[in-house]
């Protein structure tokens, strides 16, 4: 403040009644009560002492009373409405969150993807119950996982090379904050490429100011078990340095099928606070799993096996059925390892001006394997025949199983940085971000044992390859790109008539570059395209009372294409093309708006958007099997237009009961029909794939501080997974539940408390989502008389019913 307050005597007295007043209340209104007296009291006895608020104490008798009302109470009520499932929001966009009160009640295994799977427009596709399996995907108002950005404490998560979000490597459940989920736009700042289907933000939270921790331990089915600690430091002497750094692991055995996943993953944040508006901090993730691996099922096979083991890996292993060894569990076993590093950084150069960036690191090791054969003779690198002969084990008739590694070597970095001048009702922001990615894929064998085993299973290194007579390591796919994004963005937010309307200007031009090589022989070596493409936008947001907001914005994004789009896939069988990659790609580009309804009332907070997209060169990611190997593809779809309605709605808990629901009706249809084999496939007016056209959920949450629960309902409509719409999957409901009791602070832990987690509780045997796409089921006469072949699209089986049980405390 600009005077300071002195403390005479008497307030002295009075401080030391209201300590003794707020001694005698309940619990549960002590503390708020103590500050409210105090703060009150103390600025009312400070007249004398004060000449400026002398001058100003007849005129505003009662102004500190309201501040200090408004700066606690509001937040404790906003944590609690809907169970912690939605919160007032001021945006010009369509925004959902979670926060810590309802993340604490999930399952400490549920990945991002799981936490907001209840929030409009979020459809999640998994293949466990236990979230460790990077096959699962979300859809966001019809667009899937590559479609949408993942931002950790401002830095980008996205695979480089495919943009999809892989939520068990981003971050322990018990270390967020808060994690939002914008349907239809990312923020002007954020450093992502691909986000026409929104921006999942994923945010930490912030180590504890003095030095303690928290321990956990869960068990449950398919012998699941998982160990957390996290240790904070507090606040380190006189250095204002604060941080946590969390360690966690687990495992799981498959729950249909042989196979085991295992996962080692440490999160940390280290923050110094410069002053009030100034600080300094560095975060990270790092994340080690080796998961199994859920085949992806026809849906002749789901009505044929269903959940059975006919729809699952073989836990043998048989050299003399050579199909069946291909399928052996251990060939698919896919280790990855990820590290992620940010530095955020807020400095107040004055009153007016302030300085945000955020530099950052990535790198990543993975390897994708499958059960394939290779020919002992006849093979083919690229185009070119080899003459060599091979001598393998595990060989039968001329073919030997082998596991085919697919390996991808990634490392990333780059920064974010802007300057924000405000001066009254007006703020201006100018902003530059810069990325620089390096990705090399290689597709390798490795020999297989008479026993089904086979060493190395990360692919790298000089050990377990399949070589050619000479010595040197058999190539079927050699791949090295090079990406690099500049963006520059300037924006200018206007609060005007009292801060009740809000205008936001953007404007973003992305330079985008790649260039690769293809190195295995071919009539394609150097590969490479350029972007240059301008995104503007506007968003209004108007407060018509304190209760009810209008918000309406209109939004362009852009896409590149997938890396894959990019290069010749070649098959080490015969030497055909499988695939075509262009240097001519178009990028997708869509135009999105919305007009939306927020009401934030003492009781009840909700929201009504209406959402609109315009898409040209849709870009939907699918797989080709290439020698049983599965590969990533892209379809461009053409011209599509989405239309559609969410709503959500969360009350403030009653009786300690606080109830959610959300929704969303979605219509998306394809625009155009689609090229195929020098014919058109008829598509036009079909509805769009992964494009469910109703969704719904509830959650009902209990809480009186000892005893809580949380219990919810999700369904999801059918999806189309063919673009002439020939094949879909049907509708699906399933349930969870969580119950639990917090047990009072004992003198060495804070609040311990035991839960007890249900997931699918009915034990629902279903295809949860699309994996990957296909034009048509059938075949096909295309608009000018040519038969199109069809082929069938493969599916996600949903994770079965589990239930863990966990202990927690603090210390």
């Amino acid at each position: 403040m600009g005077t300071a307050l002195k403390q005479g005597p008497a307030l002295s007295s009075l401080h030391s009644w209201i300590r003794t007043l707020a001694r005698s209340l309940p619990d549960s209104r002590r503390s708020f009560t103590r500050i409210w007296l105090f703060s009150t009291v103390s600025v009312l006895c400070a007249a004398p002492y004060s000449s400026t608020w002398a001058a100003d104490s007849a005129a505003k008798p009662r102004k500190a009373e309201q501040i200090v009302v408004r700066a606690t109470e509001p937040e404790k009520r906003d944590a609690e409405r809907g169970g912690g499932l939605i919160k007032p929001h001021h945006e010009i966009r369509s925004v959902s969150s979670v926060d810590s009160s309802f993340i604490a009640k999930q399952a400490p295994i549920a990945t991002a993807y799981q936490l907001v799977s209840l929030l409009p427009g979020a459809n999640v596709a998994a293949s466990d119950p236990m979230g460790l399996s990077p096959q699962t995907t979300i859809s966001v108002r019809g667009l899937n996982t590559d479609s949408i950005g993942y931002v950790l404490e401002g830095m980008p998560l996205n695979d480089l090379a495919y943009y999809s979000g892989y939520p068990s490597q981003f971050a322990d459940g018990e270390n967020y904050r808060q994690v939002s989920l914008s349907q239809g736009a990312a923020d002007l700042d954020s450093p992502v490429l691909n986000a026409a289907g929104g921006l999942m933000n994923l945010s930490f939270r912030d180590p504890a100011r003095k030095a303690g921790g928290t321990v956990a331990a869960s068990y449950g089915s398919y012998n699941a078990n998982r160990e957390f600690i996290r240790l904070d430091t507090g606040e380190l002497g006189q250095t204002r340095l604060r941080g946590f750094v969390s360690y966690s692991h687990t495992s799981a055995e498959n729950w249909r099928g042989p196979g085991h996943d295992m996962r080692h993953h440490i999160d940390f944040k280290l923050v110094r606070d410069i002053g009030e508006r100034s600080s300094a901090g560095l975060v990270g993730s790092f994340n080690s799993t080796i998961t199994s691996y859920y085949p992806q099922v026809s849906k002749d096979q789901f009505r044929l096996y269903g959940v059975s083991s006919g729809n699952a890996l073989s836990g043998r292993y048989d050299p003399q059925n050579q199909e069946e060894a291909t399928s052996y569990q251990r060939l698919w076993r896919a280790p990855e390892r990820t590290l992620y590093m940010g530095a955020p950084v807020t400095l107040a150069l004055s009153d007016h001006l302030t300085f945000h960036a955020t530099p950052y690191a990535q790198g990543a090791y993975g390897n994708v394997p499958s059960g394939s054969t290779l020919p002992l003779s006849g093979l083919y690198t690229g185009t070119q025949a080899l003459g060599d002969v091979l001598s393998l084990p595990s060989s039968a008739d001329g073919q030997a199983v082998v596991r085919a590694n697919y390996t991808q070597r990634s490392t990333r970095s780059g920064f974010t940085s802007e300057l924000a001048w405000k001066q009254g009702w007006n703020e201006l922001v100018l902003g530059y971000w810069f990325d620089y990615g390096d990705d090399h894929e290689v597709q390798t064998f490795s020999p297989v044992s008479e026993y089904g085993s086979s060493a190395n299973i990360w692919g790298n290194g000089t050990r377990n390859f399949v070589r050619l007579n000479d010595g040197h390591v058999y190539y079927a796919g050699d791949n090295h790109t090079i990406s690099i994004a500049n963006a520059l963005f300037i924006g200018d937010r206007m609060n005007l008539l009292s801060d009740r309307l809000l205008i936001e200007f953007g404007f973003k031009e992305v330079m985008f570059n790649r260039t690769g090589t293809n190195a295995v022989p071919g009539p394609q070596y150097h590969v490479g395209t350029n972007s240059a493409v301008p995104l503007p936008r506007l968003g209004v947001r108007f407060q018509i009372s304190p209760e009810h907001q209008l918000f309406l914005n209109a939004t362009t994004n852009f896409r590149a294409s997938s890396f894959t789009a990019l290069y010749n896939v070649y098959d080490p069988t015969s030497g055909q093309t499988n695939t075509t990659g262009a240097n001519n790609l178009r990028n997708e580009y869509s135009i999105s708006e919305e007009l939306g309804y927020r009401y934030t009332g003492p009781l009840v907070t909700g929201s009504l958007t209406f959402f609109n997209y315009n898409f040209t060169n849709r870009q939907v990611q699918t797989q080709i099997i290439v020698n049983n190997a599965p590969i990533s593809s892209t379809i461009n779809a053409g011209g599509q237009t989405s239309r559609g309605l969410d709503v959500e709605l969360g009350l403030k808990p009653w009786h300690h009961w606080a109830p959610y629901l959300s929704g969303e009706y979605l219509h998306a249809t394809i625009d155009n029909d689609i090229a195929s084999n020098g014919d058109l496939l008829p598509t036009r007016g079909k509805i769009a794939v992964r494009s469910p056209s109703l969704q719904a959920a509830a959650g009902l949450t209990y809480d009186d501080g000892h005893l809580f629960g949380f219990a919810s309902v999700n369904y999801t409509g059918r999806q189309y997974a063919t673009f002439l719409n020939d094949e879909r999957i049907s509708d699906h409901t399933t349930g969870n539940l969580a119950l639990g009791y917090r047990f009072s602070d004992t003198h060495h832990l804070k609040a311990p408390s035991l839960r007890l987690n249900f997931i699918n509780i009915t034990n629902e045997h279903y295809l949860s989502g699309v994996a990957n796409p296909t034009l048509s089921a059938r075949d096909t006469v295309g608009r000018y008389g040519t038969t199109l072949s069809g082929s069938a699209p493969s599916y996600y089986i949903g994770g079965g019913f589990s239930a863990l049980a966990t202990a927690t405390a603090g210390f």
